[in-house]
């Protein structure tokens, strides 16, 4: 019987070898990142682009900047987010506790515990598992493995976990069996998007899927 953690090394190695590096996450800096991770939700990357330009062109995609403007301001240059007066004020619920807990200066994360700042994450209100995990593993670089929809389509049709499963059953299968490791970590999430994105669809397209010859089960368009 293969092991899951050869299972998914070989998920891993085939999507690698098809794909190769996604140089995620697309940002300038690790504020942008912590942004583009709230307003992803519910959307394509296509549209949080729009909206990040919007606040690039504004002048105000800085924390103290952000911090400093009307809510009814945000919202309107996040438009293209779609959802945007939903993740306008979680973008000032994450601010608030960013500034009153740590003075608006990500240097002053860097030293705190991994669990402790998830903790935290995930008590701002508006800030899910999905978008607290993506702040920690490529904002932060803490060895956080971040799953999705993709992620667990693919996981499903590969008999790698049966459902129902949960954000942390299906968390727990890649950090059970992978090394602790942020590069590999972003690396495999990223893949897991594009072949998502290319081949598991809800209806597969399992035709010239870097993963078509592994084992698996899926209704295709």
């Amino acid at each position: 019987m293969v092991m899951v953690n050869e299972q998914l090394n070989e998920i891993y190695r085939l999507l690698f070898e098809r794909y190769g590096e996604q140089h995620w996450w697309p940002a300038t800096s690790r504020f942008e990142v912590i942004v583009g991770a709230v307003l992803t939700q519910n959307t394509n990357w296509g549209n949080v682009e729009k909206a990040l330009e919007n606040l690039k062109k504004a002048g105000v995609l800085s924390a103290q900047k952000l911090q400093g403007i009307e809510i009814e301001r945000l919202a309107e240059l996040i438009r293209p987010a779609g959802y945007f007066n939903i993740k306008a004020n979680r973008l000032k619920n994450l601010l608030n506790w960013f500034f009153e807990n740590y003075g608006g200066q990500l240097e002053n994360l860097d030293s705190l515990n991994t669990g402790r700042l998830r903790e935290e994450n995930l008590g701002v209100k508006g800030i899910g598992p999905e978008t607290a995990d993506s702040i920690l593993l490529y904002a932060l670089e803490r060895p956080v493995f971040v799953v999705d929809a993709y992620t667990a389509r693919v996981m499903a049709r590969h008999h790698l976990i049966e459902e129902p499963f949960d954000y942390a059953q299906l968390q727990e299968l890649f950090t059970s069996n992978l090394p602790e490791d942020v590069k590999l970590f972003n690396e495999y999430h990223a893949l897991l998007v594009k072949v998502g994105k290319e081949h598991c669809r809800p209806k597969a397209r399992c035709k010239g899927c870097p993963l078509e010859e592994l084992p698996h089960r899926a209704e295709e368009e």
